[in-house]
């Protein structure tokens, strides 16, 4: 299958792997944003081929992960109200929130749905007249053009009775917030390709010039990745700062132009909170008061709501790249998938549940 074959071939992963070493000097370490390119990296054994002084680190690229507790609180909050039928993507419904997850508030008779589009969400609320329909919109730039694209419409085909719980985040100013912080120790970038493909790559290059670092944007495949981590050990040995494109297939310098209008009408950015993290400024989106009918924390009255994190789970540590999930002491024994004390643990995109659906819970069982 054409890029598909040809990006998992294992001579070219070796390949690269040589490359790698026979570039590398000195000591590196290197972030790859997204959730998704950390499950690759965890399941092909990506990291176990680069030498002992490249390390790669897992940063907060999975939006269910960063999503806080206290907007999973607001969702089972609105889930619960028996006027409400609330759908959301599946791999939100076993995050927790403080006491429960929209799974267990299904289970207890509120009317929660799975779908697999935002625009399904119109449908349901055409047949549903008597009820207003919450989509909770979590997710990177990747998913929210889908999302305006679904208030859009139902502002155009007059319908009411549709709210979107807004819980989208950016992430350039994630990559700002870990490059300010005083415990950094990152030195080079994995951006994500996906987000690139709907944003471009223009806004990496600022950050790139002020914090002297490279940026490369990658796909998702082992050979994606070990091109992006043979580019930033190239880039770091010879002291070039920049933004370097190997996903080019998918990805152009100023993205997809037509969703990026979209955006700029349904949403204006703000202030967000990140679970485990804290306040970003300008991290994240909110609708713009032409569309704040559909706003359904204000149609519910929980915008204020506030509920502190949990001291047990350290999936901010892990998300900042400060920690390995195996190095927490809560993995793979009071924290696993069936049980989980976060959402880095139950996403399919999180990095604790990554290192223990391949075995990396061995590790931490070993020490």
């Amino acid at each position: 299958m054409k890029y598909l074959e040809e990006y998992r071939d294992r001579a070219a992963t070796d390949r690269l792997a040589q490359a790698i070493r026979r570039a590398t000097t000195k000591p590196w370490t290197i972030m790859e944003v997204c959730g998704g390119q950390t499950h690759t990296i965890v399941r092909y054994g990506i990291d176990g081929l680069l030498p002992e002084n490249v390390e790669l680190v897992h940063g907060p690229g999975c939006p269910v992960c960063v999503t806080p507790l206290e907007l999973i609180d607001k969702a089972l909050e609105i889930a619960s109200r028996p006027d409400v039928i609330f759908c959301s993507f599946g791999d939100m419904l076993r995050v927790p929130g403080s006491k429960n997850d929209l799974l267990s508030v299904k289970a207890a008779g509120a009317d929660v749905r799975v779908v697999y589009s935002p625009l399904d969400c119109l449908k349901i609320a055409e047949q549903n007249p008597q009820k207003v329909v919450v989509f909770f919109a979590v997710g990177f730039e990747t998913t929210a053009p889908a999302n305006a694209m679904a208030v859009w419409q139902a502002k155009r085909r007059g319908i009411e009775n549709f709210a979107v719980l807004v819980s989208h985040v950016l992430v350039p100013p994630a990559i700002r917030a870990i490059m300010s912080s005083p415990k950094n120790r990152v030195q080079a970038f994995l951006a994500a390709g996906h987000v690139c493909t709907v944003m471009g790559y223009e806004e990496y290059e600022p950050l790139a010039a002020e914090f002297n670092i490279p940026i490369v944007v990658t796909g998702f495949e082992p050979v994606d990745l070990m091109e992006g981590i043979y580019d930033c050990v190239r880039m770091l040995e010879g002291g070039r700062v920049g933004v370097e494109n190997q996903y080019s297939r998918a990805v152009q310098r100023s993205g997809n132009k037509s969703a990026l209008r979209l955006l700029s009408e349904v949403f204006d950015i703000g202030d967000r909170k990140w679970r485990g993290i804290g306040n970003i400024p300008q991290s994240g989106y909110r609708l713009t008061p032409a569309y704040a009918h559909y706003d359904a924390e204000l149609r519910f009255g929980v915008a204020g709501m506030e509920v502190p994190e949990s001291t047990l789970c350290m999936s901010g540590l892990i998300l900042q790249g400060l920690m390995k999930p195996h190095e927490c002491p809560q993995f793979g024994k009071r924290c696993t998938p069936e049980m989980p004390l976060g959402a880095t643990m139950v996403s399919s995109e999180g990095a604790c549940a990554a290192y223990y659906n391949y075995g990396r819970f061995r590790e931490s069982q070993v020490a």
